[in-house]
């Protein structure tokens, strides 16, 4: 149990129903008239949903104890993931609903983090950005390097992202994980 004056950005809270909400934004308000609040942003865990919530100041919310791993993407076995915990290294085998987009990001021995709640997988983190290999990609024409145009790419993970014209096939390149979109080239 906590109060509303612990809150901080990442802490899961355990609201109505068993439901785990990570606190997303808060903000401690003190108007001239009437009580303090605070004001949230929670995002479900599971679903993704974002919602805005008003707690009075000091009232008492229950938090879950979210443990939060180091595991490394071991490889893919038929519809899940298995994941190595790097402490333990014991394998999970975690379905892809719950890694959700990461799944484009995903080699083997990539380093990620689990967050796991009374033993079940919750969500799949990984770094802000990842360095890929381009594996196809339409030749660009002499001239191209003006322009600023994109072209579809498909990484070596089979995800297609738009790079700009002057990346050629077998370049390395750093991609954001959260939007899937090109960042630049990795000079070797």
């Amino acid at each position: 149990m906590a109060t509303t004056n612990d809150l901080k950005n990442g802490l899961v809270l355990k609201l109505e129903g068993g439901q785990l909400w990570s606190v997303v934004e808060f903000q401690h308000v003190k108007p001239g008239k009437g009580p303090a609040f605070v004001r949230t942003k929670l995002k479900n865990v599971l679903s993704g949903k974002v919602v805005d919530k008003t707690f009075n100041a000091g009232v008492k919310v229950e938090t879950a104890n979210v443990d939060k791993r180091g595991m490394q993407f071991s490889y893919k076995d038929g519809e899940s993931f298995v994941f190595m915990d790097m402490e333990t290294y014991d394998q999970i085998h975690i379905s892809p609903d719950v890694v959700g987009d990461a799944a484009h990001f995903l080699l083997e021995g990539f380093d990620a983090v689990v967050a796991m709640y009374e033993g079940n997988p919750l969500y799949v983190e990984l770094p802000a950005a990842v360095e890929l290999v381009v594996e196809y990609t339409e030749p660009g024409v002499q001239g191209d390097r003006s322009t600023g145009g994109t072209k579809p790419a498909r990484l070596e993970t089979g995800y297609e992202i738009g790079v700009p014209l002057f990346i050629t096939t077998g370049e390395k390149i750093k991609v954001d994980t959260r939007s899937g979109e090109y960042l630049g080239r990795v000079n070797s």
